[in-house]
């Protein structure tokens, strides 16, 4: 149910902490990779080493480690993750929460996470019916943070009312709701998004390309279908299968992808610009195999289309992303890119970075916009997609 998903459960100082045990075996039994952010009042209710055998992962409490000084980085933490699901969730965090207060760790991340929040709160009942509590909660909601509603019944006081931390399941059963909502964010919406190498022909047998495998495309038409979207792939020459529910279009040269890319953008809601186009291609196409000759051979090449500028011509309302792949002044020649092109932002790589670029199943990004730079740290190429398509979601 939520095999790759990345989540930090955080819990707080609560005798509903024993719950989070469960908790995060179920995440994980689910297939999620789990790192566990706790208070310093929480190691009184549940030790670290029963979460870190449980979550297989070490557990984060302070912002350094004080034996080696190594930094447990918020900002890291907050890049890694899906989704941030903080059970339990006392009175006190929760008004921290809500008023931007950042006195530990498991605070820092949050106001540090990109990715959605959850929160399970656990208290007696009074705690919970307080005025500043539900108005903690509305505010919390304002922002976005999604609750996930307390139970009733007995409760650590002796008394009995609302209040007790949802069940293990019901939280899991929440946080694969939020997945499955996450889904369906583009429903209604259609996009455009090229992928893979340009192919121009200079013989029947002979042609002028370059490296692109495809990968990166593939996973932005992936992501954007996975959360409802309608998406035409206009894709050159990959060894990729068809992303499920992405509708295919075959191209070969450049001047295919501008036709195709031209046919269908003035129907969609965006454009995400991925194919590695050829700039040039050869004045004329031989119809037999050149043969080779006691000297040397010169091919002359005409300018192709420019597809990303021609659809940022017309682009109105719609989304436009672009790629920059670069190798010297990366972020002069981006930035000249997102403006003549009327981008809305960039996707800038450097082949000069290690694990980015061609091939791989990893990359290093900035994305750029008019307003500055945003650097990703080293992703997987489906990681970069979901980051690209969640900055697509923010313009919308």
């Amino acid at each position: 149910m939520l095999k790759g998903k990345h989540i930090i459960l955080g819990v707080t100082g609560s005798i509903a902490a024993y719950k989070s045990a469960v908790l995060c075996r179920l995440l994980v039994s689910a297939g999620a990779e789990v790192k566990v952010v706790m208070t310093e009042l929480a190691k009184q209710f549940i030790t670290p080493l029963t979460m870190a055998t449980l979550s297989k992962n070490p557990i984060l409490v302070e912002f350094f480690n004080p034996e080696n000084g190594e930094w447990n980085s918020h900002v890291k933490l907050g890049e890694w993750a899906d989704l941030y699901l903080i059970a339990p969730a006392t009175a006190n965090t929760m008004a921290k929460m809500a008023t931007g207060v950042a006195d530990n760790l498991l605070l820092t991340t949050y106001l540090s996470a990109r990715c959605p929040v959850a929160v399970a709160p656990a208290m007696d009942l009074d705690m919970y019916a307080h005025v500043a509590t539900q108005r903690n909660m509305e505010r919390l909601k304002q922002d976005g943070v999604h609750i996930i509603e307390p139970g009733s019944g007995f409760l650590a006081s002796g008394l009995v009312g609302k209040g007790r931390m949802a069940e293990p399941q019901d939280i899991l059963d929440a946080v694969v709701a939020l997945f499955d909502e996450k889904k369906k964010s583009l429903e209604g919406k259609h996009f455009l998004v090229t992928a893979g190498a340009t192919i121009e022909p200079i013989d029947p047998v002979r042609f002028i390309s370059n490296h692109s495998s495809g990968k990166m495309g593939y996973a932005v038409a992936e992501s954007l279908a996975e959360r409802g979207a309608k998406v035409t792939l206009v894709s050159g020459r990959t060894s990729l299968a068809t992303p499920k529910g992405v509708d295919m279009v075959d191209v070969l040269s450049a001047e295919q992808m501008y036709e195709a890319c031209n046919a269908v953008f003035e129907q969609t809601d965006g454009a995400v610009m991925c194919a590695a186009v050829a700039d040039y291609t050869p004045q004329t196409v031989a119809d037999e195999k050149l043969k080779k000759g006691d000297g040397d051979m010169s091919i002359a090449l005409k300018r192709t289309k420019d597809i990303a500028a021609s659809l940022g011509e017309k682009k109105g309302s719609r989304v436009l992303v672009g790629f920059a792949m670069e190798t010297q002044n990366e972020r002069e020649n981006a930035q000249s890119k997102l403006e003549r092109k009327n981008f809305d932002f960039i996707v800038l790589n450097s082949l000069r970075t290690e694990g980015a670029g061609f091939r791989g199943d990893t990359n290093v990004v900035t994305l750029i916009d008019k307003c500055g730079a945003e650097e990703l740290p080293l992703m997987s190429k489906r990681e970069v997609a979901e980051r690209i398509v969640d900055k697509i979601e923010t313009i919308l």
